[in-house]
């Protein structure tokens, strides 16, 4: 049994202590496996906070089954520490902040089909900095986007180069996937998908002028703002998840 007064009252609080669990289990310390497996519990069935978990803490749902998995990603205490620190660190950037939005778990749950070691740790980075570091936000959100064209690229075994940008590499998942607007006769969807290439150079265009990503010289621009990093990322992320769930659509036809 748990002794009720064991668990901490907030997220925060149980993500903290549910990381200190898994560090101790990677380090050689005990093992408190019913505390785990409840705090789990308490945590995936937040469906806000679930979507940022760590995928090993999603994955296995006892310690036992999380100790073979550690223990084949590093050989020592410290690399162990590191990897399960970085893995909570956008989930507690995100609780500290406690900022999302409803499309949140829609673009986090196709981007983790997709790649959940890539792609959706990069979605997760967005969401947990839209709020405390807007212009880190919206560069993650462009390296989101390139990150999952890039990969659709290499699924579809399209050569690109490491120098093409944004647009150019959006173009030519666009035209694999058959999203580009000279592919349909039709207007309505001719009209969309052009806003979306539209939205494509937008991000790229915000990311240069506002963001952190280049260095400035000569007269500011416009410093980023919350709205800005949120509208960034949540274009970021209709994208990314537009195209994720057409190439999987692609890939599941007979």
């Amino acid at each position: 049994m748990i002794d009720p007064n064991e668990i901490p009252n907030t997220p925060l609080e149980q993500v903290a202590m549910i990381e200190g669990i898994l560090i101790a289990v990677a380090t050689g310390g005990s093992q408190d496996n019913h505390v785990y497996v409840h705090l789990r519990r308490l945590l995936m069935a937040d469906e806000g906070i679930r979507a940022l978990l760590p995928h090993f803490v999603r994955s296995y749902r006892n310690l036992d089954a999380f100790w073979p998995y550690i223990k084949n990603e590093a050989s020592t205490y410290a690399e162990r520490r590191q990897i399960i620190g970085r893995a909570f660190t956008p989930l507690m950037d995100h609780l500290e902040g406690r900022n999302s939005a409803p499309a949140d778990k829609l673009a986090s749950d196709a981007l983790e089909t997709f790649d959940a070691e890539g792609v959706h740790s990069v979605w997760a980075k967005a969401l947990a900095r839209r709020k405390t570091d807007p212009e880190g936000a919206i560069t993650v959100a462009r390296t989101l986007l390139e990150t999952v064209i890039k990969r659709i690229l290499d699924e579809m075994e399209e050569p690109y180069g490491e120098r093409d940008d944004l647009p150019k590499l959006y173009g030519s998942a666009a035209r694999l996937l058959n999203l580009a607007p000279s592919q349909h006769t039709q207007e309505a969807i001719k009209a969309i998908l052009g806003g979306g290439m539209s939205v494509v150079n937008g991000i790229g265009t915000l990311r240069n002028r506002l963001s952190d990503a280049h260095g400035r010289g000569g007269k500011l621009p416009v410093k980023p703002t919350p709205r800005h990093a949120s509208l960034a990322v949540n274009m970021a992320g209709t994208i990314a998840t537009f195209l994720v769930e057409t190439l999987l659509e692609r890939q599941a036809r007979p």
